[in-house]
């Protein structure tokens, strides 16, 4: 069990964290857990849909997705960059919807 940890610092490139406190330990283990829990079900969902991709092409590309709000005395404005790269099809797998690109508040 200890690699299957070791293999998804590795994939989550995390770097080694120092706890004086049990219940910071807790909450490691736990945040820990649940990533790979994720992960592996993001692995399950991209595999069910016909797609292999790279972890680092899917973090950097969801990571490139942003929206800006803009603001105006009457209107608010939320912008959406567009989807690049393996970002489209991973929403598509995991069943969410990419939001629209421009929507008002």
């Amino acid at each position: 069990m200890e690699h299957v940890f070791r293999d998804l610092k590795s994939a989550l490139e995390t770097r080694p964290v120092f706890h004086k406190c049990d219940e910071t330990i807790r909450g490691h283990v736990f945040c820990s857990y649940l990533a790979l829990v994720l992960h592996k079900e993001l692995d399950r969902l991209l595999e069910k849909n016909n797609y292999n991709f790279e972890w680092k092409d899917i973090k950097q590309d969801l990571k490139a997705l942003q929206e800006t709000l803009i603001e105006d005395i009457e209107k608010h404005l939320v912008i959406r960059t567009q989807s690049t790269g393996t970002c489209g099809k991973v929403f598509q797998a995991v069943g969410v919807a990419l939001p629209p690109t421009i929507r008002a508040l």
